[in-house]
């Protein structure tokens, strides 16, 4: 039986070492100018130190440019996708079909993940991109354990799913809150880049608070728990599904680095000592449940039912 991909969103160049030992297999980084809710962003050196790094530890890179991209960024698209290729990256993650046809040209040898976070619900839709250029799909985290599991029996490409962390509830490519500031006359600036943002909506009926940011990509309101299924793996370790995802967006270093060693063990054993691994299942949620934040219960967010929210 195969192990899935351990695949983890760190904040920095240093959280990556302190992941990597961890047990994470393999990293998704980027620019904020190009990719969608990181939870860290990357410049250009960072990216380059980053991939030599995980090369040298046996570990992947994969860089998002997953954003949705209007004309004016067309332009700088080949550059910045000649220069994921000199570092030698190990995929891109796109969304955006500009992408898919500037690698085409310009890095026809680059592995290609479709990612749109919302829209990979199906085998079909998966294969049609495949058939395009894409190696892996990334499936929508708005859909059920069946669902998942039927789409990979059906796959021509890899897939992977999200196994843990926040999720996106809402995108708007204007700055609404900014906007709304400015319009109140308050002299109040909004926090586009810092990862410990503290910004929420308050539901007070349901006690939840929902996380929410502005970047280069417009305004993002988060899931109010954090999805996870650590004691839930067996179905799509059976079926083989390629990548586990854990999502570290507004995460600090130490959480991750807690959470990762913690499904790393949890996976391992699952695969080589099933029996173990259903007689451990409680311990594992205990531990994380006294890691985290306040306010982030833990779901497990759309794999048994139709709507969390």
């Amino acid at each position: 039986m195969k192990k899935p991909e351990l695949l983890v969103t760190p904040r920095d160049v240093e959280a990556i070492a302190t992941l990597a030992k961890a047990g994470a297999d393999a990293f998704v980084i980027g620019e904020q100018r190009y990719g969608l809710r990181l939870a860290g962003d990357f410049t250009r050196e960072e990216i380059k130190e980053a991939t030599s790094f995980a090369h040298a530890n046996d570990k992947k890179v994969y860089v998002a440019m997953n954003a949705l991209f209007h004309n004016e960024k067309i332009e700088e698209l080949a550059d910045y996708v000649r220069f994921l290729e000199e570092v030698k990256v190990d995929a891109i993650m796109f969304g955006d079909p500009a992408v898919l046809m500037t690698v085409r040209e310009m890095a026809p040898s680059m592995k290609l993940h479709w990612s749109t976070e919302t829209t990979g619900t199906n085998w079909f839709t998966a294969n049609y991109w495949g058939r395009k250029g894409a190696k892996r799909t990334v499936l929508a985290r708005e859909i059920n354990m069946d669902a998942i599991v039927e789409i990979k029996e059906n796959a021509e490409v890899e897939v992977e799913v999200q196994i843990h962390g926040m999720t996106n509830m809402f995108q708007s490519k204007r700055t609404l809150i900014g906007n709304y500031m400015q319009f109140q006359g308050k002299n109040l600036e909004v926090e586009r880049t810092g990862q410990d943002r503290n910004l929420f909506l308050l539901d007070a009926e349901r006690d939840a608070k929902y996380p929410i940011f502005e970047d280069e990509n417009g305004t993002h309101i988060m899931s109010p728990n954090d999805m996870c299924i650590i004691d839930e793996l067996e179905d799509m370790i059976d079926a083989e599904v390629n990548s586990f995802k854990i999502e570290g967006i507004l995460k600090s270093t130490e959480y991750m680095e807690k959470v990762v060693a913690l499904y790393r063990e949890a996976i391992d054993l699952c695969v080589e000592n099933r029996e173990s691994y259903e007689i451990n299942k409680e311990k594992y949620i205990e531990q994380i449940e006294d890691i985290q934040p306040e306010n982030r219960k833990l779901d497990t967010g759309f794999f048994f039912k139709e709507t969390v929210y």
